[in-house]
Protein backbone atom coordinates (compact mmCIF):
# COMPACT_ATOMS: atom_id res chain seq x y z
CA UNK A 1 0.00 0.00 0.00
CA UNK A 2 1.17 3.56 -0.57
CA UNK A 3 0.74 4.58 2.69
CA UNK A 4 3.45 2.06 3.75
CA UNK A 5 6.03 3.00 1.19
CA UNK A 6 9.14 5.08 2.18
CA UNK A 7 8.93 9.24 2.36
CA UNK A 8 11.01 9.38 -0.66
CA UNK A 9 9.34 7.02 -3.31
CA UNK A 10 5.87 8.49 -2.14
CA UNK A 11 7.61 11.79 -2.75
CA UNK A 12 8.87 10.45 -6.24
CA UNK A 13 5.91 8.39 -7.10
CA UNK A 14 3.37 11.29 -6.01
CA UNK A 15 4.80 14.37 -7.61
CA UNK A 16 4.62 11.90 -10.89
CA UNK A 17 0.84 11.41 -10.54
CA UNK A 18 0.29 14.61 -10.44
CA UNK A 19 -0.44 14.48 -13.86
CA UNK A 20 -3.56 12.05 -14.27
CA UNK A 21 -6.45 10.79 -16.06
CA UNK A 22 -9.33 13.64 -15.72
CA UNK A 23 -12.58 10.85 -15.30
CA UNK A 24 -13.90 12.48 -18.50
CA UNK A 25 -11.57 10.89 -21.20
CA UNK A 26 -8.93 13.77 -21.12
CA UNK A 27 -5.31 14.62 -18.76
CA UNK A 28 -5.83 16.71 -15.68
CA UNK A 29 -2.85 18.44 -14.13
CA UNK A 30 -2.60 19.35 -9.89
CA UNK A 31 -0.09 21.81 -10.73
CA UNK A 32 -1.59 24.46 -13.57
CA UNK A 33 -0.91 26.95 -10.69
CA UNK A 34 0.33 28.31 -7.55
CA UNK A 35 -2.66 27.18 -5.51
CA UNK A 36 -2.67 24.07 -6.71
CA UNK A 37 1.01 23.44 -5.80
CA UNK A 38 0.80 24.85 -2.50
CA UNK A 39 -2.67 22.47 -1.86
CA UNK A 40 -0.19 19.64 -2.94
CA UNK A 41 3.50 20.99 -1.24
CA UNK A 42 0.91 21.37 2.27
CA UNK A 43 -0.61 17.94 2.02
CA UNK A 44 3.67 16.65 1.73
CA UNK A 45 4.60 19.04 4.46
CA UNK A 46 6.04 16.15 6.51
CA UNK A 47 8.76 15.18 4.39
CA UNK A 48 9.48 18.68 2.59
CA UNK A 49 11.33 21.79 4.12
CA UNK A 50 8.76 23.87 4.30
CA UNK A 51 7.39 26.04 7.12
CA UNK A 52 3.40 25.56 8.68
CA UNK A 53 1.13 27.97 6.03
CA UNK A 54 3.49 27.55 3.18
CA UNK A 55 2.39 29.54 -0.29
CA UNK A 56 4.17 28.94 -3.86
CA UNK A 57 4.48 31.69 -6.01
CA UNK A 58 5.05 31.73 -9.73
CA UNK A 59 8.99 31.01 -9.81
CA UNK A 60 8.20 28.07 -7.29
CA UNK A 61 5.81 26.65 -9.82
CA UNK A 62 7.26 26.81 -12.71
CA UNK A 63 10.61 24.67 -10.96
CA UNK A 64 8.27 21.96 -9.92
CA UNK A 65 6.67 21.60 -13.38
CA UNK A 66 10.38 21.57 -14.43
CA UNK A 67 11.57 18.88 -12.00
CA UNK A 68 8.31 17.28 -13.02
CA UNK A 69 9.08 16.57 -16.60
CA UNK A 70 12.55 15.12 -15.77
CA UNK A 71 11.31 12.84 -13.66
CA UNK A 72 8.06 11.63 -15.64
CA UNK A 73 10.83 11.24 -18.48
CA UNK A 74 12.80 9.18 -15.88
CA UNK A 75 10.29 6.96 -15.19
CA UNK A 76 9.66 6.45 -18.51
CA UNK A 77 13.06 5.22 -18.79
CA UNK A 78 13.05 3.18 -15.97
CA UNK A 79 10.06 1.39 -17.15
CA UNK A 80 11.84 -0.08 -20.33
CA UNK A 81 11.16 -2.30 -22.32
CA UNK A 82 7.60 -1.11 -21.19
CA UNK A 83 5.96 1.59 -22.96
CA UNK A 84 5.73 4.78 -20.79
CA UNK A 85 2.52 6.38 -19.77
CA UNK A 86 0.45 7.43 -22.63
CA UNK A 87 0.28 11.00 -21.24
CA UNK A 88 4.03 11.27 -21.75
CA UNK A 89 4.74 8.91 -25.09
CA UNK A 90 4.55 12.13 -27.27
CA UNK A 91 6.52 14.60 -25.16
CA UNK A 92 8.98 12.98 -23.17
CA UNK A 93 12.46 15.24 -22.40
CA UNK A 94 15.49 13.35 -23.73
CA UNK A 95 17.15 11.21 -20.92
CA UNK A 96 20.35 13.58 -20.92
CA UNK A 97 18.24 16.40 -20.48
CA UNK A 98 15.88 14.97 -17.67
CA UNK A 99 19.35 13.88 -15.85
CA UNK A 100 20.99 16.99 -15.72
CA UNK A 101 17.59 18.51 -14.38
CA UNK A 102 17.21 16.61 -11.70
CA UNK A 103 20.57 16.81 -10.79
CA UNK A 104 20.93 20.42 -11.39
CA UNK A 105 17.77 20.81 -8.78
CA UNK A 106 19.58 18.40 -6.20
CA UNK A 107 22.62 20.04 -6.01
CA UNK A 108 20.85 23.62 -4.52
CA UNK A 109 20.42 21.20 -1.25
CA UNK A 110 23.91 20.60 0.95
CA UNK A 111 24.24 17.71 2.58
CA UNK A 112 26.73 15.88 4.97
CA UNK A 113 28.14 12.76 5.83
CA UNK A 114 26.50 11.07 9.19
CA UNK A 115 28.45 8.22 10.57
CA UNK A 116 26.40 5.23 11.72
CA UNK A 117 27.91 2.39 13.63
CA UNK A 118 25.61 0.17 15.62
CA UNK A 119 26.93 -2.85 17.81
CA UNK A 120 28.03 -5.85 16.01
CA UNK A 121 28.08 -4.15 12.11
CA UNK A 122 30.80 -2.14 10.69
CA UNK A 123 30.36 1.37 10.55
CA UNK A 124 28.02 3.23 7.52
CA UNK A 125 28.19 6.21 5.86
CA UNK A 126 24.70 8.10 4.90
CA UNK A 127 24.40 11.72 3.39
CA UNK A 128 21.91 13.87 5.47
CA UNK A 129 20.60 17.19 4.35
CA UNK A 130 21.79 20.30 6.50
CA UNK A 131 19.02 21.85 8.62
CA UNK A 132 17.35 24.42 6.45
CA UNK A 133 19.42 24.01 3.28
CA UNK A 134 18.42 24.05 -0.22
CA UNK A 135 14.89 24.45 -1.21
CA UNK A 136 11.82 22.83 -1.59
CA UNK A 137 12.82 21.52 -5.26
CA UNK A 138 16.37 20.22 -4.45
CA UNK A 139 14.12 18.25 -1.89
CA UNK A 140 12.34 16.74 -4.24
CA UNK A 141 15.22 16.23 -6.31
CA UNK A 142 16.74 14.27 -3.92
CA UNK A 143 14.12 12.36 -3.33
CA UNK A 144 13.34 11.24 -6.77
CA UNK A 145 17.38 10.38 -6.56
CA UNK A 146 16.97 7.78 -3.60
CA UNK A 147 13.75 6.42 -5.20
CA UNK A 148 15.11 5.81 -8.36
CA UNK A 149 18.79 4.61 -7.11
CA UNK A 150 16.54 2.02 -5.13
CA UNK A 151 15.21 -1.15 -5.08
CA UNK A 152 11.58 0.23 -5.80
CA UNK A 153 12.36 1.34 -8.79
CA UNK A 154 12.52 -2.23 -9.72
CA UNK A 155 8.70 -2.16 -9.42
CA UNK A 156 7.93 0.61 -11.77
CA UNK A 157 5.33 0.44 -14.03
CA UNK A 158 3.14 2.63 -15.95
CA UNK A 159 -0.56 1.35 -15.91
CA UNK A 160 -1.67 1.10 -19.64
CA UNK A 161 -5.62 0.57 -18.75
CA UNK A 162 -7.96 2.59 -20.98
CA UNK A 163 -7.72 6.16 -20.15
CA UNK A 164 -5.35 5.48 -17.39
CA UNK A 165 -1.54 7.95 -17.41
CA UNK A 166 -0.92 6.89 -13.54
CA UNK A 167 2.81 5.13 -12.67
CA UNK A 168 2.43 2.55 -9.51
CA UNK A 169 4.92 -0.08 -7.86
CA UNK A 170 3.78 -3.62 -8.68
CA UNK A 171 3.00 -5.49 -5.53
CA UNK A 172 3.10 -8.94 -7.37
CA UNK A 173 4.35 -11.26 -10.34
CA UNK A 174 0.74 -11.34 -11.74
CA UNK A 175 -0.23 -7.26 -11.20
CA UNK A 176 -1.04 -5.75 -14.83
CA UNK A 177 -2.82 -2.49 -13.34
CA UNK A 178 -2.20 0.50 -10.77
CA UNK A 179 -5.84 -0.28 -9.62
CA UNK A 180 -8.43 -2.89 -9.50
CA UNK A 181 -10.51 -0.30 -11.21
CA UNK A 182 -8.14 -0.09 -14.16
CA UNK A 183 -7.76 -3.68 -14.65
CA UNK A 184 -11.68 -3.71 -14.59
CA UNK A 185 -11.69 -0.98 -17.56
CA UNK A 186 -8.87 -3.03 -19.27
CA UNK A 187 -10.90 -6.50 -19.42
CA UNK A 188 -14.60 -4.48 -20.80
CA UNK A 189 -12.31 -3.18 -23.08
CA UNK A 190 -10.67 -6.46 -24.17
CA UNK A 191 -14.20 -7.99 -24.34
CA UNK A 192 -15.77 -5.43 -26.69
CA UNK A 193 -12.78 -5.58 -28.90
CA UNK A 194 -13.41 -9.59 -29.27
CA UNK A 195 -16.75 -8.90 -29.61
CA UNK A 196 -16.34 -6.17 -32.37
CA UNK A 197 -13.79 -8.74 -33.72
CA UNK A 198 -16.08 -11.80 -33.66
CA UNK A 199 -19.37 -9.81 -35.41
CA UNK A 200 -17.14 -8.42 -38.62
CA UNK A 201 -18.00 -10.15 -41.83
CA UNK A 202 -15.16 -12.31 -43.36
CA UNK A 203 -13.16 -10.25 -45.86
CA UNK A 204 -12.27 -11.85 -49.80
Amino acid sequence: MQDALPGDTRLALDLALTVRHDGHGGIADDLTDPTGLTTWIRAHADDLPVTPGYAADAPALTAVRDLRAAVRALFAHAVRPGAPSPADAARLLPVPEALDRLNTAAARRPTVPVLHWTRGADPGVRLRPVPDGGDLTAALAQAVIAFLTGPDRQRLRACHAPRCVRYFLKDHPRQEWCRPSCGNRARVARHHERHKRASRPDRP
